[in-house]
C-alpha cells in the first residue's frame, strides 16, 4: 500500500527521516506536487526566459601547447565573468563518463532501505551520508532531489566505506579529474599573479567528495525546484551532467556572456565537464574571479543525474585574499577566516544566492 501523505509532516518523515527520498514518494505513485515542494512564485525558473549558453567548450589538451595562452584566456574570462564553463579533452576517460551515469541512475534504483542505511542519523561512517534537499529542517520549499555524498580521505578508506555498488566507478573518476583540477587552478593563480608551488594548490584542495545526484520526474516541474539558488562553498567544482538538462547559472555582472541577473542554461555537451568556480576561489582572488550561484530545474519527462566533485582546503586553513592581489587592487574585499567557521555557517542555512558569502565580506551589513 502507498504511504499516506495527508500533512506535511507525514510527508518530511517518509521523504527525509525515513530515508525513502523523492524517488520514494513519486514511486509511491504521485501524481501531483505536494504543497511541501511548492517554490514560492519567485523562486521558480522559467525556461521559456532563459537563454542557453553559447560558448563552444574549452580544449583542455591545448594547454602548454602553441594555443596555451589563448586557451588560458578562455578560462580566466570564464571565471571572471560568469563563474562556469565547460571542458573537454580533459583527461578523464569518456566511457567512464557513461558508466558513472549508469552507475548513478542504478544506485537510486536500489530499494529505499538500501539506501537508508546511509541517513546522515544513522551512516555507519561519517564519510557517506544519503539524503534529499540541502538543509530540509529550515528550507521553506523543499527540493526535488536525492543525494548520496562521499567524502575522500585516502583510497584505502573509500574502498572500506563507500556503497560499494558506487565506490570503485565514483573512485577513479576522482583520481582522473585531479590533474585538469591542478591545470585549472595553475592558470587562474598565474593569472593572479602568483606562481603556485605544488604545496599550494596541494592546500586549495585537501578535501574531495564525490556527490551522486538524482532528480526523479516531477508531475509539475514549473512549480518545484531540483536544486535552489547556491553557489558551492569551496575551490572548484567538477560537474558531469547527464543529457536532460536543467542547469541554470546567473549571470552577476553585463558581460559577452549576458546581462546582469539573466538566468542562463549550461547545456549538456557530450563527453564534456562542467566547471565552476567556488566561494573559495571568489576570496582568494579578492573578488576578481566569481563564484557562480546556480540552480536545477526538475523535468516531467524523464530523471536526471549528475555526479560533481567538489574540492576545497582543509576545515583548519586561514582564508584570505591573497596578498599578491591586493597590493595590486589596493583594498581587501574580505576578512581572514577559518574555513571550518565559513562552513558552519554554510551548512547551517538553507539555500539563498551568494548569501554565504556575506560572512566574509569586511563591511557587510
Amino acid at each position: 500500500m502507498a504511504p499516506s501523505f495527508d500533512d506535511g509532516n507525514s510527508l518530511f518523515n517518509f521523504v527525509v527521516r525515513d530515508g525513502n527520498g523523492v524517488k520514494g514518494m513519486v514511486d509511491s505513485g504521485l501524481s501531483t506536487v505536494p504543497q511541501a515542494y511548492m517554490q514560492p512564485p519567485m523562486e521558480r525558473i522559467d525556461k521559456d526566459r532563459a537563454r542557453k549558453h553559447g560558448h563552444p567548450p574549452i580544449d583542455l589538451s591545448k594547454l602548454g601547447g602553441p594555443e596555451h595562452d589563448e586557451v588560458a584566456k578562455q578560462i580566466v574570462r570564464a571565471a571572471e565573468n560568469l563563474g562556469f564553463f565547460q571542458v573537454v579533452n580533459h583527461g578523464v576517460p569518456v566511457d567512464l563518463l557513461e558508466s558513472l551515469k549508469d552507475t548513478a541512475n542504478d544506485f537510486f534504483s536500489l530499494p529505499a532501505e538500501k539506501k537508508a542505511v546511509y541517513r546522515d542519523d544513522v551512516s555507519p561512517t561519517p564519510l557517506v551520508k544519503y539524503g534529499t534537499s540541502f538543509v530540509p529542517q529550515k528550507e521553506k520549499a523543499l527540493e526535488w532531489k536525492d543525494y548520496i555524498s562521499m567524502q575522500y580521505t585516502n583510497d584505502a578508506e573509500a574502498l572500506q566505506h563507500w556503497p560499494e555498488e558506487i565506490r570503485d566507478v565514483s573512485l577513479e573518476y576522482l583520481r582522473t579529474s585531479m590533474s585538469m583540477v591542478r591545470k585549472l587552478l595553475q592558470v587562474l593563480l598565474e593569472n593572479l599573479g602568483v606562481k603556485p608551488e605544488d604545496s599550494m594548490i596541494d592546500v586549495l584542495v585537501d578535501k574531495k567528495m564525490v556527490n551522486m545526484n538524482y532528480y526523479p520526474t516531477c508531475p509539475n516541474p514549473d512549480l518545484t525546484v531540483g536544486v535552489g539558488r547556491h553557489s558551492d562553498m569551496g575551490t572548484l567544482t567538477i560537474l558531469l551532467q547527464d543529457g536532460i538538462g536543467g542547469l541554470y547559472v546567473k549571470i552577476e555582472d553585463d558581460s559577452e556572456f549576458g546581462k546582469k541577473g539573466e538566468w542562463v542554461e549550461i547545456p549538456p555537451v557530450p563527453s564534456a565537464l562542467v566547471i565552476n568556480v567556488g566561494d573559495m576561489v571568489q576570496v582568494l582572488s579578492n573578488g576578481k574571479y566569481k563564484s557562480a550561484e546556480h540552480r536545477v530545474r526538475t523535468t516531467s519527462t524523464k530523471s536526471r543525474v549528475s555526479i560533481p566533485i567538489f574540492t576545497m582546503p582543509n576545515a583548519t586553513a586561514k582564508i584570505a585574499p591573497l596578498p599578491e592581489v591586493v597590493e595590486k587592487d589596493g583594498n581587501t574585499l574580505y576578512k581572514e577566516f577559518v574555513l571550518a567557521d565559513y562552513m558552519k555557517n554554510f551548512f547551517s542555512n538553507a539555500h539563498d544566492g551568494k548569501k554565504s558569502l556575506d560572512f566574509a565580506k569586511i563591511n557587510s551589513a
